[in-house]
């Protein structure tokens, strides 16, 4: 029997409803588009947002004061503020090169007046293990980060290494919506504590913006914006829309959603196309239907005029617009809000539309990307919109060929802007404490224009050499020693500067299909009558298989009472097949070539301890440089050739033997290290904690760079670097 309710308590109990924010089953993961997630927000999370905020400030003087008792002692410091810049990717080659030409003279001068290092990274050298060994100090087998992906061990899919959201279960049928009677819960995955937190316990402030593996954000003293894996308004990491009347065979993108994109067919009708933005699912309703934003394309010559939302918005061509505001309405008083940004491609016979993923408005945001939960709204009150996704940069628009260099230069550019923003504003207010922030563009600009500096990459241009954007990886160097000037200019006396990188970088030109291999080999076997093709190893025969590949650097055993299908026997059985196939990695040769394609095959037990060790491959693949995971096998395809030229504009990579990517560490003062050995990333969260007068805790597997006991030393800058 149905339950009729008046409207008003209908609209109420639903809106309610809205402060619980709906995760759907887990849904297909990928380094682009990403493990999905299902979002649904309200006015009313918006509402708690700005009460959050009046408590907060309504009650400074008691948490204050609870604070002052419960107060950690410290030792002695003569450290007012720890202020650290971090660039993704910065590689030491190219910081030497540039700095020895004196192109990188504030660089230079932070080495001159303190010290320059190169800075070990982790096995495996990718983003999210190295910042989270960063943030805590210690190995991933203790903060359980391996991989952008983990694997399902009971459905072999990929899902994501760092976020786990747990749906509602139960839900209150109310006419035609259901409202969920249990809250569902977000989970960091990343476990150990960050320095900044320990920091809070003292009594420090710190402001985190940025840092990759902070999703759903850390709870602390202090405020953070979160980064990496904060996923786009429809669930996945980054998915761009293109319109188009083009037929499905004249454009890049052919249908579905493949690396990134989604194609949507439009029709034109005179000057005039009607079309729609694709929003979360509708958990209220049941089957959960996509919302959609309906916008309408007016052509106006050679651009047009965009009404979306009551808003007009002019598009020139091939001209991305501002932060446009889309909202979708789920269910009675209850908006999701989200921003994307246009791009007219085209506007004579045929109009084709670029759309970037629909980010979370952080002046709304219906997800906990910041902490406290009104610190994205602060921000944006501050700096304006800004971009929310975890990989903001839209490298696969550019992949597919929809959008071009200039345009993903421009939203790199734009991006660095926002984030220089919120940075000198956490600068601008911090008096005591630390400072950390991310900046993403050398890590994307490197990916995507590697390709220029390869001579012998199968995805340079013909006309590289004199191309436009032939330097754009030394621009950025240049455009980030500018802002490190500005930075250097607002310093105190007592602050310390950190200039640092997770990894650096170099050339993928060939790709290994490591499934394909082991499926040569006799480690993996295919269904009968399946080719392979299937992506995310549903042609697997897991009653055959004794190995697989999955993520970018992963090879896992199939291990009895591990994996749901296991047949490998775990103990001796398991450790001399991995050591067999150890064995016939190392040194594996690319016959076409003639060169070697994987240096070694790291056995993660002899690597590093921890309690999550059980959660790690069980093999880290240190690809020679040239050579990374190839698309199809990091898409879960077995079939294809072993090894393939890479033609995508993604050209330059780091997911490679860590010995070959190496960062970069500049501080502004001294530091020296016990064993005279090259100081690695694990270091830098005991070092913060050394400097502000704090023992570091156990869990931290790295050591000080800083004694106070000890006559510092201080590595020279390079020859030729000016200051």
């Amino acid at each position: 029997m149905t339950v009729r309710t008046p409207r008003f308590v209908l609209s109420l109990l639903v809106a309610a409803a809205a402060l619980v924010l709906l995760a759907p089953s887990p849904a297909e993961a990928y380094i682009g588009p990403g493990a999905g997630f299902a979002l649904l927000s309200s006015f009313f999370v918006f509402l708690t947002t700005i009460i959050a905020a009046s408590f907060a400030l309504l009650t400074w003087p008691i948490r204050a004061a609870v604070r002052l008792i419960r107060r950690k002692p410290r030792g002695p410091s003569d450290v007012g503020r720890v202020i650290i810049v971090g660039f993704d990717g910065q590689d030491p080659k190219i910081t030497d090169a540039l700095m020895r030409e004196g192109q990188l003279p504030n660089f230079a001068a932070i080495a001159k007046g303190g010290v320059y290092h190169r800075l070990r990274t982790t096995y495996p050298a990718v983003s999210p293990v190295a910042w989270s060994s960063f943030s805590t100090g210690a190995c991933p087998a203790r903060h359980n980060i391996f991989d952008f992906l983990d694997r399902d061990r009971r459905t072999y899919l990929p899902r994501l290494s760092s976020t786990e959201i747990i749906g509602s279960s139960r839900f209150l049928r109310l006419g035609r919506y259901r409202v969920p009677l249990n809250k569902p819960a977000f989970r960091l995955l990343r476990k150990s504590r960050p320095f900044w937190t320990i920091l809070g316990e003292y009594g420090l402030w710190s402001t985190i913006l940025r840092v990759p593996i902070t999703f759903p954000p850390d709870r602390f003293h202090g405020a953070q914006l979160s980064a990496m894996c904060v996923p786009d308004l429809i669930g996945t990491q980054g998915t761009f829309m293109l319109y188009t009347t083009r037929p499905a065979g004249e454009t890049v993108l052919h249908g579905g959603r493949e690396e990134g994109g989604v194609r949507i067919a439009v029709t034109r009708q005179a000057d005039r196309i009607e079309a729609a933005l694709p929003g979360p699912e509708n958990t209220f309703v049941d089957g959960s239907p996509p919302m959609t934003c309906a916008f309408t394309v007016r052509l106006d010559g050679a651009g047009a005029r965009i009404t979306i939302g009551g808003r007009e918005v002019a598009l020139a061509p091939r001209t991305l617009s501002d932060w446009i505001p889309v909202k979708f309405k789920p269910a009675p008083f209850v908006t999701v809000s989200g921003l994307c940004r246009m791009m007219l491609l085209e506007a004579g016979d045929h109009v084709s539309l670029y759309v970037t993923p629909i980010n979370i408005d952080p002046d709304k945001p219906g997800m906990p990307i910041s902490h406290p939960s009104f610190y994205a709204t602060y921000l944006a009150k501050r700096i304006g919109a800004y971009a929310t996704l975890g990989l903001a940069e839209d490298t696969w628009a550019l992949n597919e060929g929809v959008t071009d260099e200039v345009t993903f230069l421009q939203q790199a550019y734009d991006i660095d802007a926002e984030r220089q923003r919120m940075f000198f504003a956490g600068l601008d207010t911090l008096r005591k404490g630390a400072l950390v922030c991310v900046f993403d563009g050398t890590d994307r600009i490197q990916h995507m224009f590697w390709r220029y500096r390869d001579a012998s990459h199968p995805a340079r241009p013909a006309a590289a050499t004199n191309a436009r954007h032939s330097t754009a990886i030394d621009d950025l160097y240049r455009h980030n020693d500018k802002f490190l000037g500005q930075v250097r200019a607002r310093l105190r006396p007592h602050d310390v500067l950190f200039v640092l990188s997770d990894h650096g970088f170099t050339s993928f030109r060939r790709g290994v299909n490591l499934n394909g291999w082991l499926k040569q080999e006799g480690y993996l076997v295919l269904k009968a009558g399946a080719d392979g093709t299937s992506p995310w190893l549903r042609d697997v025969d897991w009653s055959a298989t004794r190995a697989y590949a999955l993520g970018l650097t992963g090879l896992f055993l199939n291990v009895k009472g591990r994996e749901t299908g296991g047949i490998v026997a775990a103990g001796e059985d398991a450790a001399r097949l991995k050591a067999e196939i150890a064995r016939k990695l190392r040194g594996l040769v690319d016959a076409e070539p003639g060169e070697i394609a994987i240096n070694e095959a790291f056995d993660s037990a002899r690597l590093y301890a921890g309690p999550y060790l059980d959660n790690a491959p069980d093999l880290i693949i240190g690809y020679n440089a040239g050579y990374r995971v190839s698309w199809d096998c990091a898409n879960g395809i077995v079939a294809g050739r072993v090894f393939e030229d890479n033609r995508k504009a993604w050209s330059g990579d780091h997911c490679v033997d860590p010995r070959i990517v190496p960062g970069v560490l500049f501080c502004s003062r001294p530091l020296v290290h016990a064993d005279g050995a090259e100081p690695s990333l694990i270091d830098i969260a005991p070092t913060v904690l050394r400097l502000f007068g704090i023992d570091p805790p156990g869990h931290m597997d790295g050591r000080s760079l800083t004694d106070r006991d000890a006559a510092a030393v201080s590595s020279p800058a390079p020859a030729g670097a000016v200051a």
